[in-house]
């Protein structure tokens, strides 16, 4: 076992958020978690899958065609 288990509240410290908001994803089951008896952990490795199934990328700038002179 490689992956580390974090506590709600450090999720929500990586995140930047309160710790409704992990709980939420919990609830929604819209994050992979386990429990243990009573606690709740979450993998790093699906915080991680999260967060990059989330990640919008820049788009890129357009090419701009020149304009034709008005009339």
């Amino acid at each position: 076992m490689t992956d580390r288990y974090l506590s709600v509240d450090q999720v929500a410290e990586l995140l930047g958020t309160t710790a409704r908001f992990p709980r939420r994803l919990i609830a929604e089951r819209r994050i992979t978690f386990v429990k243990v008896g009573r606690h709740v952990r979450i993998p790093e490795s699906a915080l991680a899958a999260y967060i990059e199934e989330r990640t919008v990328q820049p788009m890129r700038p357009r090419r701009s065609r020149p304009r034709k002179a008005a009339a």
